[in-house]
């Protein structure tokens, strides 16, 4: 429940793992669009739009083309409503790392209220009204609350029941939420796991943010959508957005905007590559969690995208004994892991916390990745099973102590 403290020192970011393979009818449609000069509009055309309603009403979220924005990645999404909402920003603790550079970049306070220990993505309810009292006894005005329901870095997805309360708290206090639903595909066990929008329970006063690089289209293609508000407010809200996007001058390519539009259509490939990299994603991830907890991490099992969040403060004392007293140590220790200091989730530098991600278990090279991704038993690949054994290993190297 604390305003965001200076940066931590700067550092480059690690090597992001190398993409999934592109498929070939989303590469096909953005060479067939290669000749176009011209940017898509600002927001998005209108066949991008309405391709994006039918996208969102396959989830069940009505929308219609004027409540809805297009940009070149949830960044740039981000910024705009930040910008347009005005105020100070308010995150779980710990959260994903691209919600609070642009309310920095801003000049907007940010504050991080805690999650619970059952699941990432959203506050505790008590946290969230204690740091918005806070923040506005500091002078600050909180007018948005950023939530994720398939949660980065935790790889979990808060109960309907917590998500409710939260969504309660943030209309008594008058904020906007944006809502994350980018992973909200990439379900481990879809019939395992209950994933409800927050727009569902608070209709008025949420915005549905996607950033589809992580299941539609390629990673390196930046595309994100925005769902507004049904009422006079949201539509307010959309039009200020939209002026941020102007003046920022951020358009989707034109090409690009061609091969998005296709590719919000889902077709049956489509869907089958979404379906495979989340089992995928899942087998990966359960085979981290059991290494890690292994070790003696505390950690909370993931049931989304492809990573999770380990705490290694219960290994404080062996750790020491190694010189790792803080996230980049641990991050630099487990580099090969993709791994991911809790510092850059909005955690204190000191706590031994790293995020973990399957995506550095597929493969270095196209090849293995499409292997990865074909197998019935990704597990049983050779350069999976030697990645896992290396980072049992280079655990129990840091973990045992020196005196047994």
């Amino acid at each position: 429940m604390q305003r965001t403290a200076r940066d931590p020192r700067h550092e480059p970011d690690p090597d992001p793992p190398v993409g999934l393979p592109v498929l070939p009818e989303l590469a096909a449609h953005l060479s067939a669009a290669a000749d176009r000069t011209e940017a898509e509009p600002l927001g998005g055309a209108a066949p991008l739009r309405t391709a994006a309603c039918g996208y969102w009403e396959r989830r069940g979220l009505a929308a219609t083309p004027d409540r809805v924005l297009a940009a070149p990645g949830a960044p740039a999404l981000l910024l705009a409503l930040y910008a347009a909402a005005g105020g100070a920003v308010v995150l779980p603790r710990p959260c994903s790392a691209s919600y609070a550079p642009p309310a920095r970049l801003l000049g907007r306070p940010v504050h991080h209220a805690p999650v619970p220990a059952e699941s990432g993505g959203v506050p505790d309810p008590f946290a969230l009204l204690e740091t918005v009292r806070r923040a506005r006894m500091d002078g600050d005005t909180p007018r948005v609350l950023v939530l994720s329901v398939a949660d980065d870095p935790t790889g979990t997805c808060p109960a309907p029941e917590q998500l409710h309360e939260v969504c309660e708290a943030a209309a008594d206090e008058g904020l906007w939420v944006i809502s994350d639903e980018t992973r909200r595909d990439l379900l481990h066990d879809p019939h395992d796991t209950v994933l409800l929008s927050p727009a569902e329970m608070l209709p008025d006063g949420v915005v549905v943010l996607t950033d589809l690089r992580a299941t539609l289209v390629p990673a390196a293609w930046p595309a994100a959508l925005a769902r507004f508000p049904g009422t006079d407010r949201g539509a307010a809200l959309r039009a200020a957005v939209l002026d941020a996007l102007a003046a920022s001058r951020t358009p989707l390519p034109g090409p690009l905007a061609c091969a998005v539009t296709h590719a919000l259509g889902e077709s049956e490939e489509v869907r089958a590559r979404t379906a495979t990299v989340a089992r995928v994603y899942g087998t990966l991830a359960a085979a981290l969690h059991h290494i890690v907890t292994e070790a003696g991490a505390v950690c909370r099992p993931p049931h989304s995208g492809s990573h999770l969040y380990a705490d290694f403060e219960p290994l404080r004392r062996p750790l020491g004994a190694r010189g790792i007293v803080e996230s980049h140590a641990l991050e630099r220790k487990l580099a090969p892991w993709a791994a991911r200091g809790g510092h850059r989730f909005g955690d204190a530098p000191g706590a031994l916390r790293v995020r973990l991600g399957a995506e550095a278990l597929l493969g270095a090279d196209r090849e293995q990745r499409r292997r990865a991704l074909a197998a019935p038993e990704p597990l049983e690949l050779p350069h999976i099973t030697e990645a896992l054994t290396a980072l049992s290993r280079a655990l129990a190297g840091l973990t045992t102590s020196a005196d047994g």
